[in-house]
């Protein structure tokens, strides 16, 4: 099931980044009292009360002219529009109620997605109040105060984000397709792919970077099964700036994987792996799903017989991270290899919900133990007591020992190792969780 997605939206500097930070409980996006200095990592985990969703920074920049911050605040919101199954709309009580918050309101209140007003700045409730209530003239609901700052009211602001998210969650239960990511960066063939699966130009496709509109979910059925493709939108050309299209892509890349039980990380062969790349795949293994690289292009390359190899250990090298991905070399333009695609599809969905028998699991742990000795400090040995499987998709794993600080990170590799040599589990990350239980 995936987590919902929530979006902050708002002008510049209306604290957008210290509300993300409060939330996300680290300083993830870097804050500066400077409109649009927001860079890194725009998305974060938040649990509230059990509840799990990913919050998303949209960031905005604040150039000279007034008309183009609001045409970057309507890009967010439509970012946040297509993406988002909760909109959080910022404002600032001590700027007060601006046109562009108006133009911009407007918009999100024609989306029909659930949005909450949030007002910050807010730091004394008797002070600030009366300005609170000019809010109510956007026509987008009562106006929620807080201060993301001095964290006040963030309660009951995420209260009110909860309170949406229940409905769509069972809905979604229901449909049991798998459902495939295909992820990349502008331009490596993404459309192309889906195109030649479906049989049809089901997407726009076109040689300018970014011509893909929004994200679009396709049906499509191979050998008697179903699945659905989703396509991370591009976005259109409009006084892009590269920087800003990367972070947008970023942002519709989380939301697809997050909806996602397989993503297939494309990448063009013309180009190598890049470290845009890299991210991407990143956002799949950080959220544990199955994991499939697709080389496209592959029919353009001047090839010799290492050419293959080489390419492998490149892409192996830049995603060290993910040795467990099933690596393939395809062709959209003549359909090279694209029938395979589904066998390696189904193989990683059967992986990442693969359940190991318990006796089974000791026995592999115990036989690893007895062949390399598990490390010790200071005269104190690691003991391992036994391994058991709690969850699939990914499948994650709790082993018990004496000490966690002894179980080093190199060891849990090796344990991963054998586990995966009994069983493969190729193209899915495997999670381990490990806690400690004292000597009897």
């Amino acid at each position: 099931m995936s987590k919902p997605i929530v979006a902050i939206v708002g002008r510049p500097n209306v604290g957008k980044s210290t509300l993300f930070n409060a939330l996300a409980g680290e300083r993830i996006a870097i804050v500066q009292d400077k409109p649009g200095v927001t860079r890194d990592r725009i998305y974060a985990e938040v649990n509230w009360l059990n509840m799990e969703f990913t919050l998303i920074d949209t960031g905005g920049i604040e150039p000279d002219s007034q008309d183009i911050i609001l045409s970057q605040m309507r890009e967010q919101a439509e970012i946040a529009i297509a993406t988002a199954d909760v909109i959080v709309f910022m404002t600032d009580v001590r700027q007060g109620l601006v046109d562009s918050d108006a133009k911009v309101a407007d918009m999100l209140r024609r989306s029909k997605k659930p949005v909450l007003l949030v007002v910050n700045k807010v730091d004394s409730f008797e002070k600030f109040m009366p300005d609170v209530y000019e809010f109510y003239n956007l026509g987008i609901g009562d106006p929620i105060p807080i201060s993301a700052a001095s964290k006040l009211g963030l309660g009951e602001m995420l209260d009110e984000i909860t309170n949406h998210f229940n409905k769509e969650e069972c809905e979604e239960q229901e449909d049991e397709r798998p459902r495939i990511a295909i992820v990349g960066k502008p331009n490596v063939g993404k459309s192309s792919i889906i195109n030649r699966l479906v049989g049809e130009d089901r997407v726009i496709v076109s040689d300018i970077a970014g011509t893909t509109r929004d994200a679009i979910d396709t049906m499509v059925k191979h050998d008697g099964r179903e699945y659905v493709l989703i396509d991370t939108a591009g976005l259109r050309r409009k006084n892009k700036i590269k920087e800003e299209l990367e972070k947008y892509m970023i942002v519709r890349t989380v939301s697809a994987v997050e909806r996602a039980d397989v993503v297939v990380v494309v990448i063009d062969a013309g180009e190598g792996v890049t470290e845009q790349d890299a991210k991407i795949a990143g956002i799949a293994h950080e959220r544990g799903k199955g994991v499939i690289i697709a080389v496209n292009k592959w029919d353009v390359l001047e090839k010799d017989d290492k050419t293959m190899n080489r390419f492998t250990a490149r892409v192996r090298d830049t995603l060290a991270f993910m040795p467990y991905a099933e690596m393939m070399f395809i062709s959209a333009k003549t359909g090279q290899r694209l029938v395979k695609l589904y066998d390696t599809i189904d193989m990683v969905i059967e992986n990442h919900a693969l359940r190991v028998a318990t006796g089974v699991l000791n026995e592999i742990m115990s036989e690893a133990v007895a062949m390399q000795q598990p490390p010790s400090d200071k005269g104190k040995r690691l003991k391992l007591y036994y391994i058991t499987q709690v969850a699939v998709k990914p499948p994650t794993f709790v082993i018990f020992v004496n000490d966690k600080e002894l179980m080093h990170f190199s060891y849990t590799r090796y344990i991963e190792n054998r586990i995966r040599d009994a069983f493969g589990f190729k193209g899915t990350p495997l999670k381990f969780i490990i806690r400690e239980r004292k000597e009897k």
